[in-house]
């Protein structure tokens, strides 16, 4: 199960190319190296977008390999089922957006109603002071699910403030679990960007993707925390007393514009259910088309656990529970997911690149050179899955990028070679890994830490950098042992 199996050499079936610049698999791979290579460079010494390097960097390598310009864009007409591109970035957008968009509605809902800040005290109040790094560690993980990476550390990071205060204690022993919990459920669980990406590109049932994430998951967020634990002792960082002013502020503010003292509190409960019904209707959804006959039964269990519907009913339940039984107004309800959904548009924007990449190196005879070759090397796919993620992360700073850039690479590995869903969705997982390994200056979340827990640039170097790699490594090395099995 760990190698790809080989395909049989074909010629590129493409004429008339714009840019026909050399020819067969020597010549395609030159093509995909410096595709990759003028990437990089797009987004790291120019700075553009990333969204408009990878379309940029697509159509160079589509009409460099040998794609004509009417197989790229459709005829006059734009007839999307004569376009590369249009078929690349419909394809994965219609699996992807409507995940992403009820997910972060999802998590608007849990972090303006207070449900963060009931979960992070409760454990804190069940583990006691000794143990509120591990408190910290899992409210970054459960409340991580639902949430995005930087939005946790926005809703969270006061209450870090004063454990850390109440203690005396480097901020870095309360931060570094937190920021481990929230890093392992971006990377490896869904509803984020980077695994349903992945899986849409894949084609990987989300119910494996969300299993094999907690089985890859929650492993190397362990082995973070023993990193955090001993490197909180030794590198000492006093509360930042402007950002704990400045939350405190924001919190009186915010209460004081929705009437929080007259709401009725958040219990626990009401936020674990939120936050589990989707995982468990997927869930079960998965494992009834294995252990289940055609039945009306496994119809209607296939039924609610399709994500769409899963995350709509969580949605539904989070509305009423969180909102509307406490007193929200439903134009508060619309204003709350409205303004959820306005930092996702660049996400899916990225996503969708991705796509297209992918679908050109597929369409362009690109993809099949790569497959040939990486099997040639003899590494197993898996290898070759993290070290691809992990060299484009470090490259160039956005995970997303590296994972959709990752994913169309390997897609012509996994294509006709009869792998398992489950193996699939380990090879996601090492996708993911690969693509949060050392997070260091040209990454958005290295200066987010840096600054919201005030930490200097060497100290997040020796703290953030090394728990991200920890993760990274951890993670790739449950799910390579688990692909030797599956």
């Amino acid at each position: 199960m760990l190698f790809a199996a080989g395909a049989t050499p074909e010629a590129p079936p493409h004429t008339g190319g714009l840019l026909l610049l050399i020819d067969g698999t020597a010549g395609l791979l030159t093509v995909a190296a410096l595709g990759i290579a003028l990437l990089l460079v797009l987004i790291i010494k120019v700075r553009l977008q990333p969204f408009v390097a990878l379309l940029a960097v697509s159509i160079v390598v589509g009409l460099a390999a040998g794609l004509s310009v009417t197989e790229l864009f459709g005829t006059v007409q734009r007839s999307a089922a004569e376009s590369v591109i249009e078929n690349g970035m419909g394809g994965i957008l219609g699996h992807v957006a409507i995940i992403i968009g009820l997910g972060t509605m999802l998590g608007a809902i849990l972090e303006v109603s207070g449900g963060a800040e009931v979960l992070s005290r409760r454990l804190l109040d069940a583990f006691g002071e000794k143990r509120a790094p591990l408190a910290m560690g899992l409210t970054g993980v459960i409340f991580g699910i639902p949430v995005f990476f930087d939005v946790g550390i926005f809703v969270l990071a006061p209450i870090v403030y004063a454990a850390a205060k109440r203690s005396g204690k480097s901020i870095v022993l309360y931060a570094m679990p937190l920021l481990a919990g929230l890093s392992m459920t971006h990377a490896f669980l869904p509803p984020h960007p980077g695994p349903v990406a992945a899986a849409g590109l894949l084609d990987v049932s989300l119910g494996w993707v969300i299993l094999m994430g907690v089985v890859v998951g929650l492993p190397a967020v362990a082995a973070a925390w023993v990193f955090s634990d001993w490197i909180g002792k030794r590198v000492f960082v006093e509360v930042p007393q402007d950002m704990l002013d400045a939350a405190e502020e924001a919190k009186a503010a915010v209460a004081a514009e929705r009437g929080s003292a007259d709401e009725a509190p958040v219990a626990l409960s009401t936020v674990l259910l939120i936050i589990g019904t989707p995982l468990v209707l997927i869930l079960a959804a998965t494992f009834s088309s294995i252990g289940l006959d055609e039945s009306t039964l496994r119809s209607v269990i296939e039924f609610f656990g399709n994500p769409f519907v899963a995350l709509t009913i969580a949605l539904i339940l989070a509305y009423y529970l969180l909102g509307i039984r406490r007193g929200w107004s439903r134009t508060s309800l619309e204003q709350v997911s409205t303004s959820s959904l306005k930092p996702v548009g660049n996400i899916l924007l990225v996503v969708g690149a991705g796509g297209v990449f992918g679908a050109v190196l597929k369409a362009s005879g690109v993809a099949q050179a790569l497959s040939d070759t990486f099997e040639g090397v003899g590494l197993p796919l898996i290898v070759l899955a993290y070290l691809i993620s992990l060299v484009l992360r470090v490259a160039q700073g956005s995970a997303t990028v590296a994972i959709v850039t990752t994913a169309g690479i390997v897609l012509p590995l996994v294509e006709g070679a009869d792998h398992s869903q489950p193996f699939l969705a380990l090879v996601i997982m090492a996708i993911s890994a690969g693509s949060i390994f050392a997070s260091h200056v040209n990454d958005g979340g290295f200066w987010i830490v840096a600054k919201y827990f005030g930490i200097s640039e060497r100290d997040t170097l020796r703290t953030w950098t090394v728990l991200e790699s920890v993760l990274s490594v951890a993670g790739f090395a449950v799910a390579a042992a688990l692909s030797l099995v599956v």
